[in-house]
């Protein structure tokens, strides 16, 4: 078996280290101490500290980017007007799939995604390109069609509330909580959240304020 190169070993180390302390909190020089690399790697291999957070989102965002687009193409090719929980499964299974109970790999991508939605820095939540771009407004017409009386904001927040409960979930498993506070695993899990996301996505608009 082939040992990693250096740009794999600083991607390695700079998507633990963004996981667990955000972008600002982490330092080049930290990451390339960790990956074993001398500290102009990051600069030979992508450029900058920014463009690295973007090679690490996008490594472990895409696989999950181009298995929710499969997945939608097979719920539309059912049906051209998919309810609900069909869509929601399809938005969600791939999470699932990429966040596994008691895998090393899944803790890290869910923290990553955690980082990528609450960090403040503007790096770590600028990489996406095209390709997101194009899965999001996909799913985001369909649920529209399904869900005709939320309003185009309303209906991408909670889009991105199936993203943060889901990546939430996934690290809390990972977290091992306390026999007080068990959490589920595998399909049992999936089947909850699908339940009460599908739940969530269909409740009635919200009234505007007066």
């Amino acid at each position: 078996m082939a040992l990693p190169d250096t740009r794999t070993k600083v991607l390695d180390a700079a998507e633990r280290l963004f996981a667990e302390n955000g972008y600002r909190g982490t330092s080049v020089r930290a990451i390339t101490s960790l990956a074993g690399a001398n500290l102009a790697a990051v600069a030979y291999h992508f450029g900058s500290k920014a463009e690295l957070m973007t090679a690490v989102a996008r490594r472990v965002i895409e696989p999950i980017t181009t298995a929710q687009h499969a997945r939608l193409d097979e719920v539309l090719a059912r049906t051209p007007d998919p309810g609900v929980a069909d869509l929601v499964e399809a938005f969600v299974g791939p999470l699932f799939d990429q966040m596994p109970a008691d895998d090393a790999g899944g803790a890290r991508t869910s923290r990553l995604i955690v980082t990528i939605l609450s960090d403040p820095a503007e790096e770590a939540r600028s990489w996406t390109g095209p390709d997101e771009a194009a899965t999001r407004e996909r799913y985001l017409a369909a649920f529209a069609r399904a869900l005709p009386g939320l309003a185009p904001q309303e209906l991408w927040f909670r889009m991105r509330g199936i993203l943060a409960v889901t990546a939430v979930d996934r690290v809390e498993v990972h977290n091992r909580p306390t026999p007080a506070c068990p959490t589920a695993a595998g399909e049992e899990a999936r089947r909850w959240a699908i339940t009460f996301l599908t739940a969530a996505m269909s409740a009635p608009a919200t009234e505007a304020a007066r």
